[in-house]
């Protein structure tokens, strides 16, 4: 039996008391940054200990793989990707091209994790930007409207499970609005739920189906003004699952960031309260995720349902060229 968690790690290796962490715990998984990524070899090294010491040797190992600034993978042994909103500015001039440049984007990303034994990408941001937001996501977003942001994550969706890697749409219900960056302050959106259902959350509940979804650490005025998506129970109950409908697994955003307050147990108690299916903890220290651990039960019920069904998307990708695939998507962004 797992527990209800994902963890980050310290460095490139990992340290003894980190593996005896990880075999008392029993995380459901793992994510890897920057600071755990040195060379190929090194990463699938990593990633075959993480999984060691839970006994499976396809637990999930995450990690935030985007393009343009969000990329924990970097020359020079893997390749530079755009961020998503060049294929936005493609899509203005040629849908089609665009569609196919962001499948095969994401199908090349995936190509890389699969080789390393990564099998989640957090991926796509189905976040919809407007004027005067905070630049957090930015380029990150495919564009400002909605209908394009829907049309290119499902190409991107489809490119990754299509390579063996499961996407985690973010930020549900949508980050775009926010005046600060959820990393270092807790943002606050004012729009009515009106304006809210008929930008932000269309997105996600048009890609619905796909297999897991973040949350966002965002207050919405006119929801809860009281907590964060991550931590409130309306926000999950009435918009995640009910509006938007979406029935995947579902992950809090990463539990250190600076928008939540209190204790790490606290933090993880209301999230998981809330109705987070599992609770993400990023930074790798050990007294943190201690008192993660303490609230992070075992996974079961509906929770483990929509794990396993999650899981289930996984498939072992077909036969992949990714030199012509990359010579057709440098084809395709030569115009944008």
């Amino acid at each position: 039996m797992r527990s209800r968690a994902i963890y980050g790690c310290g460095g490139p290796a990992l340290s003894a008391g980190e593996r005896d962490f990880f075999r008392d715990v029993r995380p459901w998984g793992f994510i890897l940054f920057g600071r755990n990524v040195q060379t190929p070899d090194q990463v699938r090294s990593l990633v075959r200990a993480l999984r060691e010491t839970v006994g499976d040797a396809s637990a999930p190992v995450l990690i935030d793989q985007e393009g343009g600034r969000v990329a924990r993978l970097k020359p020079p042994h893997w390749h530079a990707r755009p961020p998503a909103a060049r294929f936005g500015d493609l899509h203005t001039q040629n849908p089609e091209a665009a569609r196919e440049a962001a499948y095969l984007n994401a199908r090349l990303i995936a190509h890389d994790l699969a080789g390393l034994g990564i099998n989640v990408d957090c991926l796509p941001v189905l976040d919809v930007p407007v004027a005067g937001a905070h630049d957090v996501i930015g380029d990150r977003a495919f564009a400002h409207d909605p209908a394009t942001v829907i049309d290119l994550g499902r190409s991107q969706i489809e490119g990754l499970i299509e390579g063996g890697v499961l996407p985690v749409m973010k930020h549900i219900p949508g980050h775009g609005r926010a005046g600060a960056d959820s990393h270092l302050a807790l943002p606050r959106v004012a729009a009515a739920a009106e304006e809210l259902s008929a930008s932000d959350f269309v997105t996600f509940r048009s890609l619905d189906l796909c297999p897991m979804a973040m949350t966002a650490h965002v207050v919405y005025d006119s929801i809860d003004p009281q907590r964060p998506a991550t931590t409130s129970p309306k926000v999950i109950r009435d918009v995640i699952r009910g509006e938007i409908g979406f029935d995947g697994l579902l992950l809090s955003d990463d539990l250190s960031m600076q928008a939540l307050d209190g204790p790490l147990d606290v933090r993880a108690r209301a999230a998981l309260f809330a109705g987070c299916d599992v609770v993400l903890h990023c930074n790798g220290k050990m007294d943190e995720m201690k008192l993660v651990a303490s609230e992070t039960k075992i996974l079961e019920g509906l929770a483990l349902k929509r794990a396993e069904a999650a899981l289930a998307h996984l498939i072992q990708p077909d036969v992949f060229d990714p030199g012509a695939a990359e010579a057709r998507l440098a084809q395709l962004l030569a115009v944008a």
